[in-house]
């Protein structure tokens, strides 16, 4: 692909994310989205053949931006707990931004498309998550930042209650003071002085 094509490509897939922001997944169509880009139904199917694929896209770059965000935050003397922390207070961020977000999208798409299915993006960047915890746990374990006897399992259920945060931000809404008391709480688990 010649790099007018990937500017093309990445121009779609950015004018498609605020397409999807506005309207979650489910009402969005590709007219939607060749308004929105202004070029015509051919051209967007030189690139993309279905919403779904253009959907899917979306969340693959949103997800290596937010892993170049968190790689870039962290300092080269950071400790175990410094990384959690911050890892926690980036999702924080996440689940109190009332706009620009893909969360009900994301949603709609795995409710409609994706129950079973084994390439389930969503499931591999939820155990991705979960294995660079408890990686980031055994770590402070061995620097006796952290007690924990079960790793695998706190970092499942850190991501659990993340995943759990966030359907409450979308449903019944979330404070900051809630986050921030669930942070303690994972925190505290871990043995962390607070």
């Amino acid at each position: 692909m010649g790099e007018k094509s990937i500017q093309k490509r990445k121009f779609i897939l950015e004018t498609a994310r605020k397409v999807f922001v506005e309207k979650g997944f489910k009402k969005v169509t590709m007219k939607d989205i060749v308004e929105a880009c202004d070029i015509s139904r051919g051209g967007l199917y030189l690139y993309f053949d279905s919403t779904s694929q253009i959907f899917t896209e979306v969340m693959k770059l949103e997800s290596e931006e937010a892993d170049d965000v968190f790689s870039d935050s962290i300092a080269e003397d950071a400790t175990a707990a410094d990384i959690l922390v911050l890892f926690l207070q980036e999702q924080k961020k996440e689940l109190l931004r009332k706009k620009d977000t893909l969360t009900q999208a994301v949603y709609e798409f795995y409710f409609e498309n994706q129950p079973g299915k084994k390439d389930n993006i969503l499931k591999k960047q939820f155990d991705a998550a979960v294995k660079i915890i408890e990686k980031l746990i055994e770590a402070g374990v061995d620097n006796g930042e952290f007690y924990c006897e079960d790793c695998a399992g706190t970092a499942r259920n850190i991501m659990f209650v993340v995943e759990g945060l966030k359907i409450s931000a979308q449903t019944i809404g979330i404070t900051a003071d809630t986050v921030d008391r669930e942070i303690v709480y994972i925190l505290k688990s871990l043995g962390v002085e607070i």
